[in-house]
């Protein structure tokens, strides 16, 4: 089972919603998926995930 705080980098919060990587960096630019900068990187938690696929569910689009 994954730890909920596990870290994920664009490449594969891409591959966990099975988007292109283009498409995740844009939702993470525009402040849709929370995410964090190390380096020059963008980070997700995964927990962050949840509430972006909740909004999903209820109909919001990205």
């Amino acid at each position: 089972m994954p730890d909920k705080n596990e870290i994920m980098t664009i490449s594969q919060v891409a591959k966990y919603l099975q988007i292109s990587e283009v498409t995740t960096y844009r939702l993470v630019q525009e402040g849709r998926i929370p995410a964090f900068k190390v380096g020059r990187g963008w980070r997700v938690k995964r927990e962050d995930l949840k509430d972006f696929i909740e909004k999903q569910k209820c109909g919001e689009r990205f």
